[in-house]
């Protein structure tokens, strides 16, 4: 990191990048970026000014014994062990792991992960159970699904396919506001360069209007605009080629433009009540009323580019997991990985959910793995539960919209997250 300047990440299909180093173009970003309003730069000012202060909001973990975990007893706890093992192999790559996973993770490798009682030793003897809650708030949050969907597409477009899915833009820019303000750890904002000025990347509706207008590659077509939206919620998905091939995609990036949940909409408009809103009722609106399929998806100005996933290699632990890379960078294990907010629940964590099955009050309690993030989980407990691949686990995912509470398993002997 170059401090006082800011670096500006531009990013590209090839991963080029540069960094903008004079000091008042710097202060100039960095005082738009900070107020979220990148549109009103002007002029350098000769000091940046005072940042905005973060929204306070603190989880708290109370430690608890392993019988108050409900359900604990009678889950598989071998069922979370691929998730577990593969995750370990992420956080070695990061600078917690010495101090806070380490031990644990070595001593993993000693373990037989189809012995379910040695599974459950393991983790009584090397972690300990901490109850998630708001700080001075509730312990209870929401617990939604999602899932790795399958369309049908091209490499090129056709009569049947012409709904574009993009990589990322080649003049897209990522600004680091901790390069300047270090309070504002994890805070990035996105805009392109017009002339001296950094300005707001084009919202949906105009990536819509006029797709010339951003310089990014097209990785495949897909037959419907609605399918291609919910494979950006979704974050990743494959595409039925029309050669017989499958291509695997993922999150690669998004236009910085704030996420508006297409459901909300339609609540406040009378369409729908929160009760009917789920992924098929949205489905099922939208065929009711094409005329007006365009206005609805773009009133969510959030856009996704993609990126195209290799298959994993035959054999691999990767290949038995068989899912899309979440944001902890391994496959997720269906069933047993959820999506968290990273800032109370560091990625890598096991996790305990307690929660119940969609639109049903049937206990789902089991042991999960921390190993993805989104943009709508805010909040210490928060958590969207991944489903799997395909239209059964779609039909879950879609219904999904649950009360829950979540323990983190933490490794014994580690300062707990903060």
């Amino acid at each position: 990191m170059v401090h006082p300047t800011i670096a500006i990440r531009m990013t590209s299909a090839t991963s080029t990048s540069r960094k903008i180093q004079p000091m008042r173009y710097a202060r100039a970003v960095a005082a738009c970026a900070a107020a979220i309003a990148l549109a009103a730069c002007q002029t350098p000012p000769p000091a940046p000014p005072t940042p905005p202060t973060p929204a306070a909001e603190h989880a708290s973990y109370a430690p608890v014994a392993w019988h108050d975990l409900p359900g604990f007893a009678s889950d598989d706890l071998a069922g979370a062990w691929p998730a577990f093992m593969v995750g370990c192999r992420a956080l070695a790559r990061r600078s917690t792991y010495e101090a806070t996973w380490k031990a644990s993770c070595v001593a993993a490798e000693t373990i037989d992960g189809g012995d379910e009682a040695a599974v459950r030793a393991f983790f009584m003897t090397h972690f300990s159970p901490y109850r998630v809650a708001v700080a001075g708030g509730s312990d209870v949050g929401l617990v939604t699904g999602y899932y790795e969907p399958l369309l049908a597409g091209a490499r090129t477009r056709s009569d049947a396919y012409t709904v574009p899915l993009y990589g990322v833009p080649d003049d897209l820019l990522v600004v680091d506001l901790a390069s300047v303000y270090p309070d504002l750890k994890g805070k990035r904002v996105r805009g392109r360069l017009a002339g001296r000025r950094v300005v707001p990347y084009p919202t949906r509706a105009e990536i819509e209007a006029d797709p010339a207008a951003v310089p990014a590659p097209v990785l495949a077509y897909v037959r419907d605009p609605v399918e291609a939206f919910f494979l950006e919620i979704q974050g990743s998905g494959r595409i039925a080629l029309a050669d017989g091939s499958v291509m695997r995609v993922g999150y690669a990036d998004q236009n910085g433009r704030p996420y508006r949940s297409v459901a909300a909409v339609l609540i406040e408009r009378g369409e729908l009540t929160r009760e009917q809103a789920s992924m098929q009722a949205i489905r099922a609106w939208v065929e009711a009323h094409p005329d007006q399929r365009r206005a609805l998806l773009d009133a969510n100005p959030s856009y996704v580019f993609f990126r195209e996933v290799p298959a994993p290699t035959p054999g691999s632990l990767d290949a038995a997991i068989d899912g899309p890379h979440g944001a902890l960078g391994v496959p997720l294990l269906a069933k047993r990985t959820i999506a968290v907010d990273p800032r109370f629940i560091p990625l890598g964590t096991p996790v305990w959910l307690a929660t119940t099955r969609p639109l049903s009050s049937e206990p789902l309690e089991r042991l999960t793995l921390a190993q993805d993030t989104g943009g709508a989980i805010r909040g210490p407990v928060r958590a969207d539960f991944f489903w799997g691949f395909g239209d059964a686990a779609g039909h879950e995912a879609g219904r999904m919209k649950q009360a829950g509470r979540l323990w983190i398993l933490w490794p014994k002997g580690a300062a707990l997250p903060r």
